[in-house]
């Protein structure tokens, strides 16, 4: 199949199956003249890879895990599941940084409202 029909059996766009394509994350063959030909293997690639995105994995991130895709072993497995416990635990850091934003943001805040308070009351 063509380019625009994984894209919408996929449901993304053609934009997005050449940036995986780019990326080296989703391969296709070329006919004879030229135009990119796909299988029913890489609708479900990118589905799997819209999926790895949606959990907040880059690029690099995700073409390391997939070794483990692409050629299963325990070996693979082990370094898939510590890239990943990497990944969860620099996101959990920066929801840690964001909360404490949060916090000295709604402090601020309610500095301003007894500002105000105090100066019109």
């Amino acid at each position: 199949m063509r380019i625009g029909e994984v894209a919408s059996r996929a449901g993304v766009s053609v934009r997005s199956v050449r940036y995986y394509e780019d990326q080296g994350l989703l391969a296709s063959t070329r006919s004879a003249g030229g135009q990119r030909q796909y299988t029913e293997h890489e609708v479900e690639r990118v589905q799997f890879l819209q999926r790895l995105y949606a959990a907040g994995l880059s690029s690099r991130t995700i073409a390391e895990l997939l070794p483990c895709v692409d050629a299963p072993s325990e070996v693979h497995s082990d370094a898939a599941l510590e890239r990943m416990a990497q990944e969860r635990d620099r996101l959990t850091e920066h929801i840690a940084d964001l909360v404490r934003t949060r916090d000295a943001l709604n402090a601020l805040m309610t500095a301003a409202r007894e500002y105000r308070d105090a100066q019109f009351a």
